[in-house]
């Protein structure tokens, strides 16, 4: 038994093997989350420890720690992971401590700074809630994103060089106008002959019932005698003068 040297000045069995202090619980989950940590007869009976985890053999001030109830230390992903490989029908007795054969679960009568931490960590994971009497938490499994194929995929720099030439070429070229825009028209037809303009002069039957028109021979001798001299009358016999 031995006096912790906290503010709280509490009487405690527990003793830190690396800093070799008395600590009770509320200094062991404040200050001491990573130290081996056990009850002081255990410390002269052997003051030799281990600073690695149990489960993976790499230290425990590398990656976060938790504690059971029995004051054994180990990685929480190692835990965690050997927890999830057992049945979903697991009774939780059935989860003990990898180096005691403890009870992971602390008991629903205890209560202390390491009971409430350890039961605060289990809260997290579904195979520690069912063993708590929680109801069960969504669990979002993300998808792997599928490895790319490099060799689907063309030389970058040669992507970015024709990339950086089509870019100059588009700067250099002047806007076009913006009749450009428009649908082309169609080339022009060739000239075709000319067509002959048809006039109508009515229908077919009113020629055919038109009235011919009667010419009188006795017009022309008329016409002639008006008109004067023709070429007749130069060579008509005059009468002698008597």
């Amino acid at each position: 038994m031995g006096l912790c040297k906290c503010p709280k000045r509490k009487v405690t069995n527990l003793f830190c093997f690396e800093h070799r202090v008395n600590v009770c619980e509320h200094c062991l989950v404040a200050n001491h989350a990573k130290c081996i940590v056990q009850s002081y007869l255990q410390w002269l009976q052997d003051s030799d420890y281990n600073p690695n985890c149990r489960l993976c053999n790499t230290p425990l001030a590398s990656r976060e720690t938790t504690r059971l109830v029995c004051y054994d230390l180990f990685h929480w992903a190692c835990i965690n992971e050997r927890a999830a490989q057992l049945p979903r029908n697991t009774a939780p007795a059935g989860y003990q401590c990898p180096s005691c054969n403890g009870p992971i679960f602390p008991p629903a009568n205890l209560a202390g700074p390491v009971a409430s931490a350890l039961r605060e960590k289990l809260a997290t994971v579904n195979w520690a809630r069912a063993g708590l009497g929680l109801p069960l938490i969504d669990e979002v499994i993300s998808p792997e994103p599928e490895p790319l194929n490099s060799s689907d995929f063309s030389d970058w720099s040669s992507f970015n060089a024709t990339t950086t030439s089509v870019q100059e070429e588009r700067a250099s070229t002047p806007s076009a106008p913006a009749f450009y825009s428009q649908a082309p028209r169609p080339p022009p037809s060739p000239s075709r002959p000319e067509q002959h303009t048809v006039i109508h002069m009515g229908s077919t039957e009113a020629l055919a019932h038109a009235p011919r028109k009667v010419y009188d021979t006795r017009d022309d001798d008329r016409t002639a005698g008006i008109h004067g001299d023709c070429d007749d009358d130069k060579y008509r016999r005059r009468p002698a003068l008597g």
